[in-house]
């Protein structure tokens, strides 16, 4: 089967992991792969562990970890290529551009199955304003997601919310995100002795208001932590500049930055005693994921689904509103008793293992592949007799 994948290879966020990982893994799998993305001329592909397949790039005015502007040609390049290449399906990992919008038609031109996988971060709950403009994405996005064959979301709250806005219930299909639980796993770090860490607790991810990552930095600064006790933020993004001067070395916090290669991101992991996600709002982390199959206790909000996934004891789940509060009285039990976090940590790579694996995602992809195709030639006979 030959898979006509259009995603996103930079900038870095969850998007692009979610592609690398999922058309590595079909690869594996002897499929066919074409990766169509927006970029320059030159190829953004690095050696961070992309798969080596043929690729299409589509010209852009402006891209950025959110959301993508395309030219007025993306359209007309990527109906050629798709024309030129006759792939069996078409599986985008929507980039939020408006060439998603014109995505069915061109399909439907071409006689193609469309698969979509959306992955905006939302909070069903609507408890503040960026889960409100969250809420407008779905709301623009809801009757375009009816005319994919199949569109692919991360959660049954998701798909709760997507149905609430008119999708048909028989074109949502819940697939989760996935780990590779072989290379996420628990192993040896020597990062703590680097950092003079006796316990050490990380954030992974944008330095965004909608992360909420300010909300921890209160709670860490105003916690009277151990001096041995270290916090790791690991990203980047447009609050960095101002919340680094006032929360700093001087009250335990060490700023990584962006960190690209995946060997040095899972060593983090491994030498972290607890990871930490106050956002407000989420789709279904995968950092969350990799921290908790790398056997690390988990404090995440019940943004999105990163509630679901935690629950029933796999970590510690918090509001998105007062988490500074929570955070205040969670970090130093957590920094006092590490039989806990040793407990939790291990509950978080048994839930991995039983919810949350690539290998059991690529099987449900193929499955949705197969039933699609099935689908399309079944409507094509019945319109012949």
């Amino acid at each position: 089967m030959h898979i006509a994948w259009l995603g996103k290879k930079s900038p870095f966020c969850g998007n692009v992991t979610y592609g690398r990982e999922v058309t590595n893994a079909l690869l594996d799998r002897g499929y066919q792969v074409s990766f169509l993305h927006f970029a320059q001329e030159e190829s953004e592909s690095s050696d961070q562990g992309w798969p080596a397949c043929p690729e299409v790039v589509l010209p852009f005015f402006y891209k950025s970890q959110v959301y993508t502007i395309p030219t007025p040609k993306s359209s007309k390049v990527l109906t050629q290529a798709l024309a030129k290449l006759k792939p069996d399906i078409v599986h985008a990992s929507l980039t939020l551009s408006p060439l998603d919008f014109r995505l069915p038609e061109i399909c439907e031109e071409l006689n193609l199955p469309l698969i979509a996988t959306f992955h905006p971060p939302f909070d069903s709950k609507l408890r503040n304003l960026k889960s409100s403009t969250q809420f407008l994405t779905y709301q623009l996005y809801a009757p375009f997601l009816a005319n994919y064959d199949k569109t692919i979301v991360f959660s049954r709250l998701q798909q709760h919310l997507l149905v609430k806005l008119g999708v048909p219930r028989a074109k949502l299909a819940v697939i989760p995100n996935g780990v590779d639980v072989q290379k996420y796993s628990p192993g040896v770090s020597d990062l703590k002795s680097r950092f003079d860490a006796e316990r050490l607790f990380v954030y992974l991810g944008r330095i965004s208001t909608e992360k909420n990552v300010e909300a921890l930095l209160k709670a860490w600064k105003h916690s009277n932590m151990n001096r041995d006790s270290k916090l790791l933020i690991v990203g980047d993004g447009p609050l960095t500049a101002a919340l680094r001067p006032f929360y700093n070395e001087e009250c335990g916090i060490i700023w990584l930055g962006f960190v690209a290669e995946e060997y040095r991101r899972i060593e983090i992991l491994r030498a972290a005693d607890v990871f930490i996600l106050p956002s407000l709002v989420e789709g279904l982390s995968l950092s969350l994921l990799e921290a908790m199959a790398c056997g690390i206790a988990c404090i995440a909000t019940d943004a999105g689904a990163d509630g679901e996934v935690l629950e029933d004891g796999a970590g510690v789940i918090i509001k998105t509103q007062g988490v500074t509060t929570q955070l205040k009285t969670l970090l130093p039990l957590f920094q006092d008793h590490p039989e806990i976090t040793k407990l939790l940590g291990k509950k978080a790579r048994e839930r991995v293992l039983e919810r949350y694996t690539l290998c059991h995602n690529i099987t449900k992809l193929e499955k949705l592949y197969a039933d699609v195709l099935d689908d399309r030639q079944s409507r094509l006979l019945d319109k012949l007799t």
